[in-house]
């Protein structure tokens, strides 16, 4: 016998928190075609693309993924990456490296020992903390990172490692220790963790970081504080020919540094 417990929204989805099965020589896939077919009528599409599916609490992406074999006593997990709605995870690939955001909720333990500690526990993954104060929206942070990642490729990083250049880029500085001062984390202020590296990783990460997050990441206008930060005046965002003259100006900040 098999046991599928669903987690978050899956719930609403079979409308159960577990089934169990009597087959025991199913994949994954196999598994999903199957639920696919028994998924009550009334209830909410679920996407299984987008899911971590855990096999005796192990990522099935670092066994076979969905040709994983399952077998008599497995306990499977179906975990929505968007975990019951409330944490909306911000995904992307820059030349098919993939990248997620995460901002951390006001918490007074934390500081940078909590970024040292995601670097112990997540040896595979590049992680940097910067503080939310700096980040104008998505696209700008975006933006930074790919500055950074095309730094590292074309050999000419500010710094030794990936982490280091992301954090003088944002604060737009070639002294490594003004810009953690400057833009790092901070104990009692939200701040964002960066993440680069494979998705099997990141989905643990995110597993990790889900109950300190932010239900409303980016929701705090920064614009005024940015513009005060980098002396960014309104005649300077005149000149500029863009929809979005301070996300490119602070762009240009952290490309022309060398």
């Amino acid at each position: 016998m098999i046991t599928i417990k669903f987690l978050g929204g899956v719930k609403k989805s079979f409308d159960s928190d577990e089934i169990k099965l009597n087959n025991d020589s199913l994949t994954i896939q196999e598994l999903f075609d199957y639920l696919i077919k028994t998924k009550p009528s009334n209830t909410p599409d679920l996407d299984f693309n987008n899911l971590i599916v855990a096999v005796n609490g192990v990522d099935s992406s670092i066994m076979n993924g969905k040709l994983t074999k399952l077998n008599t006593g497995d306990v499977i997990s179906l975990i929505p990456i968007i975990h019951g709605g409330s944490h909306t995870r911000f995904q992307f690939t820059i030349s098919n490296t993939p990248i997620e955001l995460f901002e951390i909720k006001l918490r007074q333990k934390f500081g940078v020992e909590f970024l040292d500690d995601l670097r112990k526990k997540f040896p595979y993954l590049i992680i940097q903390g910067v503080s939310s104060e700096y980040i104008l929206n998505k696209h700008h942070t975006k933006k930074i990172i790919n500055i950074s990642l095309l730094a590292k490729k074309n050999n000419i990083l500010l710094s030794k490692k990936l982490e280091t250049d992301i954090i003088m880029r944002f604060a737009a500085t070639t002294q490594i220790s003004q810009a953690i001062n400057k833009v790092g984390i901070k104990k009692g202020k939200n701040f964002f963790i960066i993440a680069i590296g494979k998705k099997v990783f990141l989905n643990k990460l995110y597993m990790h970081l889900k109950q300190f997050l932010s239900t409303k990441p980016y929701s705090k206008n920064n614009q005024e504080f940015l513009k005060k930060k980098f002396k960014i005046s309104k005649k300077q965002l005149d000149i500029v020919v863009s929809k979005n003259p301070l996300e490119d100006l602070l762009t240009e900040k952290a490309a022309i540094l060398a």
